[in-house]
């Protein structure tokens, strides 16, 4: 098995889990590795925390890096906002958070 590899477990909005391989060493994170996979995450503003349309739940217990202030304003703009919200654009495809398990929050007005 490569080294640079992860798992990561998504949650789609239809309830289904996808198992993702994600690589640690291309800079990527949860948003674009989602739409790697084709999965409905839109990104949007391509990664900038400026419009919560990869809006995640994270379900594992993983230590995350703090919410940035721009990705918890953007929280604070979304609907379906959970205390676990987090923006797949901001959490960084690592070796930390192998086995990590998030689930796509629904879209407004779903």
């Amino acid at each position: 098995m490569d080294n640079n590899i992860i798992k990561v477990i998504v949650t789609d909005r239809d309830g289904v889990d996808h198992v993702l391989e994600a690589p640690t060493d291309m800079a990527m994170n949860m948003m674009e590795v989602c739409k790697s996979y084709e999965l409905p995450v839109e990104g949007i503003c391509g990664g900038m925390a400026l419009c919560a349309s990869c809006h995640m739940y994270v379900l594992s217990d993983h230590d995350l890096p703090e919410l940035s202030e721009d990705e918890e304003n953007m929280l604070d703009q979304a609907f379906f906002v959970k205390a676990n919200s987090r923006l797949g654009c901001q959490i960084k495809i690592t070796e930390d958070i192998d086995g990590l398990k998030v689930q796509l929050a629904p879209v407004g007005g779903e």
